[in-house]
């Protein structure tokens, strides 16, 4: 396949933003070819901005990003999620011969002002392969093997990411560079085994998390109900941002709530998550109460009809711009809903230092919204006892082996359950 790679990460100051040719290029693909193409793309935005402060670093990583997911997308039409090592390899050969037709020999922006609209748009003289000429003739296409071990390695941090936001549980990048000729110096990943990898809330942190949500609800309903209902959704069914919010493809909704005919009981389904899977997640008594409430908030019935098409989490102001502008009750993005949250969790850090918890306040600044998902899954096993393949199911973890890897995780939780251990529980004495 030779058409031209379509840029899609624009500079940090734009990315946030969204490009609406881009989310229409990442939807197309999402609907025809690669089922879990925009959910991949989300994660490669939140990966690519933490490494904004760095010029350099962010250019080089969005260049090799673009290549590679165009390579997946386009070319084998796969998702990166479900790449081994072979894959790996076949990516390798494609940068070692690309196509004629995506060798540029100068270096041009990746985004372009439309002045006409006065947006910004891919460049379609933008090439993902470099050549060189010597005076004025093409030279043979050569990639060195520095610049393929920084291909590999940028892959391989990417693939960490996507390890430690559960996307998957591998990183075929270091098992290819592992069994290559740079093997010698193996990298080295972060897991989810790693000493504390898997960082969540403790009890009392998530209690004044909690405690905070219903605080601002009760001060400002108009805007904080949506929070409340929010973080008690996404800790209950242990979701990933992702998975609650509007993307190329896809647009949660009310009736995503779902009652059993037989049973009567209310479930959350997952239409499309990490590789494209779908998963139901039981509902507990306090979330579908919760859940009700909030619908009573935006003057609804107390319960989802089945196939109501309310948007999940709705705009309180019309979108100024991109696919859903002068839209009202269009859905929340990913960045929306992470601002909510991260709001949230501030005002709760704050709460804890005022009463005098200040460790807790800082460790909690520390953790991220995907620590929620985490601390849904941790609390469930060590505080309410949940069996591990109850747990698993509404995870949508492949294996019981990563769920297992929530027992205890926290130092606290590890911490608390050894305190009391005896070293005699009989109490013989000595003759």
């Amino acid at each position: 396949m030779t058409a031209n790679v379509l840029p899609l990460f624009d500079a940090p100051q734009y990315l946030e933003e969204g490009n609406s040719v881009v989310n229409q290029h990442i939807a197309d693909i999402t609907l025809s070819k690669v089922p879990d193409a925009a959910f991949i793309y989300e994660h490669a935005v939140d990966w690519l901005l933490e490494s904004r402060f760095s010029e350099n670093n962010y250019k080089t990583y969005r260049s090799e990003l673009t290549t590679f997911l165009h390579w997946c997308f386009d070319v084998e039409q796969m998702s990166p999620v479900d790449l081994n090592r072979r894959g790996i390899n076949r990516y390798v050969d494609y940068c070692l011969a690309p196509p004629k037709a995506l060798i540029a020999y100068h270096n041009v922006a990746q985004f372009t002002l439309n002045k006409d609209w006065g947006e910004r748009q891919p460049n379609p003289q933008w090439r993902p392969f470099l050549g060189k000429k010597q005076d004025g003739t093409v030279q043979p296409y050569q990639l060195s093997d520095k610049a393929l071990k920084t291909k590999i390695a940028i892959l391989s941090s990417f693939y960490s990411y996507l390890i430690n936001e559960e996307v998957t549980e591998r990183n075929p990048a270091v098992m290819w560079m592992r069994h290559s000729r740079f093997g010698s110096s193996p990298m080295v990943i972060a897991s989810m085994n790693d000493v504390d990898e898997v960082r969540v809330f403790s009890d009392l942190q998530w209690s004044y998390v909690m405690s905070t949500a219903h605080q601002l609800a009760e001060q400002n309903p108009e805007r904080h109900q949506r929070t409340l209902f929010l973080i008690s959704l996404m800790y209950g069914c242990y979701l990933r941002i992702s998975e609650v919010a509007a993307r190329p493809g896809f647009s949660p909704v009310m009736s995503q709530f779902r009652r059993d005919s037989h049973t009567g009981i209310w479930s959350f389904h997952i239409p499309i998550s990490k590789g494209g899977k779908k998963r139901t997640v039981a509902v507990s008594r306090e979330l579908l109460e919760a859940l009700k409430q909030y619908r009573q908030a935006l003057k609804l019935s107390p319960l989802p009809a089945p196939n109501e098409a309310t948007p999940l989490f709705i705009r309180h102001k019309a979108a100024g711009r991109g696919r859903d502008q002068g839209l009202l009750n269009a859905n929340l993005g990913v960045r929306q809903l992470r601002d909510l949250l991260d709001e949230l969790i501030t005002a709760a850090a704050d709460h804890a230092a005022a009463d005098g918890f200040d460790h807790d306040a800082s460790e909690m600044r520390s953790l991220t919204v995907h620590s929620i998902r985490h601390t849904g899954i941790t609390h469930d096993i060590n505080l309410n006892g949940r069996p591990l393949s109850h747990v698993q199911a509404d995870a949508g973890h492949d294996s019981i082996d990563t769920t297992s890897q929530y027992l205890h995780t926290g130092k606290i939780e590890r911490h608390e359950s050894a305190v009391s251990k005896q070293l005699n529980r009989l109490h013989i004495k000595e003759r």
